[in-house]
């Protein structure tokens, strides 16, 4: 059974990888529309600002990157920590 996801285009206008070019690489890129809830659209804009990102996909990126490694670490056993700045060291559960 073959899946077909679609998205929309600007204008409500449906496409899907395989007529975008997508599914043959030579499209660089896929749109992906979010709805979030009030709060977590203003988490995105105050990590934007706090770390001087050019863009909400460029938050979102650096955040599946990080959150990649972690995921691949947890995989292996790390577990994880935080140290403080007062230096207490603490456990940190990520994944639960």
């Amino acid at each position: 059974m073959h899946r077909h996801h679609h998205y929309r285009r600007r204008g409500g206008e449906e496409s899907s990888p395989e007529r975008d070019g997508a599914r043959d690489g030579s499209r660089g890129t896929t749109r992906v529309q979010l709805e979030m809830p009030p709060q977590a659209m203003e988490r995105l804009t105050r990590l934007k600002e706090k770390t001087e990102a050019a863009s909400y996909a460029e938050v979102i990126r650096n955040a599946l990157r990080v959150f990649e490694a972690l995921a691949e670490e947890h995989e292996k056993g790390a577990e994880f920590s935080l140290k403080r700045s007062d230096g207490q060291t603490v456990a940190y559960k990520i994944f639960l």
